[in-house]
């Protein structure tokens, strides 16, 4: 009996050291960013046709973001026109798509030894939008989808493919908000006719007409259908790949539809997308022992790198930073950020600079 006492527990160590070693791999600082596939022209909203940039160079980009200084990279999975970013899933891809581009990215990323994440906005599809016209508040540019069970399915088998194929670290969820807004106020929910049966699946009892929807009772549906969508998200991904991180974004991480929620204590990732280092910490207390969190830069958001970059280094919270796609996919070369005081850009390029000196450990007054 001796025997297999001490054989299990050398397993058992082995097993606690290995995973040890695969949580101890995650970078510490973070360093991210994303070049933005989600916004440019031709699409029937504010999102990109179907196709834009899908000549991208999987090499190139890799080059780009290790110049910046990144050990994560956030690129997409699906974006919000609806359509993939690497071949042969269930999701059709990018007219067009010349690499086989997240897969690629994944691959040369990790001989870089960066983890690479896609990309999934729960909200907004506007593929989806066009296909399931009863299933949709339209193709509008910000949250139009309810989280109905076709929805869910659809989304989390997409999830699902992803994972298998891309083998990526991981990926963002962007935009769990209900229909309509993705920061308060919100405006009333439609009540089409997908969300009445929603109202049973969720309240457990008959939809009771809209005149008799208090504030209240739709506060409690709204938090439910996205509990529901998480719980279905996290389910599907750690039965696909236990250690596939969830990396959930939020632009309102103290709105009242999410604020407090499970999917706070459970994301791997949370970030406040608003920027602001008061929300994070407003948060801390809400979220699981694991979750690792983050901001953001960006021009949307308004923040002072010289404020945000700093704090957010001395209080362990990680960088992130992002920014639409040029004409060629890409971004002007690093050297340019680097080669003019930090004060001398504005806009997101402005946070490129400040991020480049941050991640590459250079001064933040450095000029090459």
């Amino acid at each position: 009996m001796r025997k297999p006492a001490i054989l299990l527990a050398l397993i058992g160590t082995l097993l606690l050291t290995f995973c040890s070693e695969q949580r101890a791999a995650f970078p510490d600082p973070i360093k991210a960013f994303n070049i933005d596939f989600n916004w440019g022209e031709g699409g029937p909203n504010a999102f990109p046709r179907p196709g834009l940039w899908a000549d991208a160079n999987p090499a190139e980009h890799i080059k780009w973001y290790e110049d910046l200084g990144c050990n994560v990279i956030q690129t997409f999975a699906v974006s919000c026109n609806g359509y993939a970013w690497y071949k042969n899933g269930i999701i059709p891809e990018q007219p067009g798509l010349k690499y086989d581009f997240l897969t690629e990215m994944v691959r040369l990323g990790h001989q870089k030894n960066m983890k690479v994440f896609g990309y999934f906005c729960a909200g907004a599809n506007t593929k989806w939008g066009i296909d399931h016209p009863d299933l949709s508040y339209g193709i509008p540019s910000n949250p139009h989808i309810p989280f109905t069970t076709q929805y869910l399915d659809y989304l989390c088998s997409s999830i699902e493919d992803a994972i298998k194929k891309t083998k990526m670290d991981g990926f963002m969820i962007d935009w769990l908000w209900n229909p309509g807004a993705t920061m308060e106020p919100y405006p009333p929910l439609k009540w089409i006719d997908c969300e009445r049966i929603m109202f049973t699946e969720l309240m457990n009892e008959p939809f009771p007409g809209i005149e008799k929807i208090t504030p209240e009772i739709e506060h409690q549906f709204r938090r439910k259908a996205i509990d529901r969508c998480w719980n279905r998200i996290h389910e599907i991904t750690k039965k696909t790949d236990p250690n596939c991180l969830i990396w959930l974004t939020c632009c309102q991480v103290t709105g009242k539809d999410v604020v407090g929620s499970q999917m706070f204590k459970e994301a791997d990732l949370l970030m406040n997308e608003g920027g602001d280092l008061e929300s994070v910490e407003a948060i801390r207390s809400m979220v699981g022992q694991h979750t690792r969190l983050l901001t953001c830069l960006a021009n949307w958001n308004k923040q002072d790198a010289a404020e945000i970059v700093p704090g957010a280094i001395k209080a362990n919270i990680g960088l992130y930073g992002f920014t639409k796609a040029g004409a060629n996919s890409l971004l002007p070369d690093i050297d340019s950020f680097l080669s003019k005081p930090v004060d001398s850009f504005t806009g997101d390029s402005r946070n490129i600079a400040a991020l480049a000196r941050a991640y590459k450990g250079l001064p933040s007054k450095y000029v090459k």
